[in-house]
């Protein structure tokens, strides 16, 4: 685990939060599913938290965020509020997307996440585009686009980074590498140890990180962001981690081997996070306790307010679809 001492213990705090949030989540609606209390789909991040942390503290409020299906941490990083994740996930009208969007197809503009993508290697030319508007605004927002290692080796990821690089444009590429493409591992589909190594092939910088270690990931991405919004370009994190659950919710995972799965567990970063910051001289048992206390009981009351929330009004499967226009004296 990296040095905590270059963060500040209300950085550390906030990193944590996410993660526990992000965990009590999707841990609260698997028990859901699970129990029969109701009927859904997710594809779990369990294991992947560090990298929600990480992202939660580099990104401004303002910067743009694209992620994938596998990706209530991230919404929980970018601040969309618990209720609206729960809402969208049960397909009720107090989703992010009004309960029409699902679990992937998640959108909160209004807290930068603008898209979650439900094809593979789909949100990377987004994220291009977002960062070229905000070039032509003049603005200094940068967006972040998150996807796994699979998505590397798709015609999309390829064309976006060339791209970016050759446009220096202001976005940060996070692969949040959990070593398998759906059931496929990572060494039966690119011949490379890294794949930060294929930011070489178009000139930008590629780095890999522990993305178990939530200080380290936030380094990295903090780093990038940095130079995107100084007009250096993007950049390739590779954040290398762990799903603990399968593809999808009900995955028997008969395709890792238990022996690797055990091997991931003792690097759980939930545990070792905490395990670390009990280390510093500002955090206590009992501050970290309360942490993970509060996550518990905003993410039960979220998913009971979702519950109780009714389905889509029928008028909604025509509204969201076009713009609207604007008309002059009436903005």
């Amino acid at each position: 685990m990296s040095d905590i001492a270059q963060l500040t213990s209300s950085q550390l705090s906030s990193m944590y939060e996410v993660m526990c949030k992000s965990q009590a989540l999707e841990l609260r609606i698997l028990k859901g599913m699970r129990s029969g209390e109701f009927a859904t789909i997710i594809w779990p991040a369990r294991g992947q938290e560090a990298v929600a942390g990480a992202l939660s503290l580099a990104l401004r409020p303002d910067d743009r965020l694209i992620t994938t299906y596998r990706g209530l941490h991230d919404h929980v990083a970018k601040g969309v509020p618990l209720v609206e994740i729960a809402g969208e996930v049960l397909g009720t009208s107090v989703g992010a997307c009004k309960g029409k969007g699902g679990t992937m197809h998640i959108a909160a503009p209004e807290q930068g996440l603008m898209m979650s993508t439900g094809i593979v290697g789909s949100g990377l030319p987004v994220g291009v585009g977002l960062a070229l508007a905000a070039r032509f605004q003049k603005s200094d927002r940068v967006t972040a686009v998150t996807f796994g290692d699979g998505a590397t080796n798709t015609g999309s990821f390829h064309e976006a980074v060339n791209l970016a690089a050759t446009w220096k444009l202001p976005v940060v590429f996070v692969c949040q590498n959990n070593l398998y493409a759906e059931m496929t591992p990572v060494e039966e589909t690119m011949a490379i140890p890294h794949v930060a190594d294929r930011a070489k092939g178009v000139g930008m910088p590629g780095i890999t990180v522990d993305g178990n270690d939530p200080v380290s990931t936030y380094l990295a991405i903090r780093g990038a962001v940095d130079r995107a919004r100084a007009g250096e370009g993007p950049t390739l994190v590779e954040a290398v981690t762990f799903r603990f659950e399968g593809h999808y919710a009900g995955d028997q995972m008969k395709y890792i081997p238990a022996e690797q799965l055990e091997e991931a567990k003792k690097h759980d970063p939930m545990i070792t996070f905490r395990e670390t910051l009990l280390s510093h001289p500002e955090i206590t048992e009992e501050h970290l306790a309360a942490i993970e206390a509060r996550a518990a009981q905003e993410v039960d009351e979220a998913v009971e307010a979702a519950k109780a929330a009714p389905q889509p009004d029928a008028a909604e499967i025509e509204r969201d679809v076009y713009a609207e226009r604007l008309v002059a004296g009436n903005v």
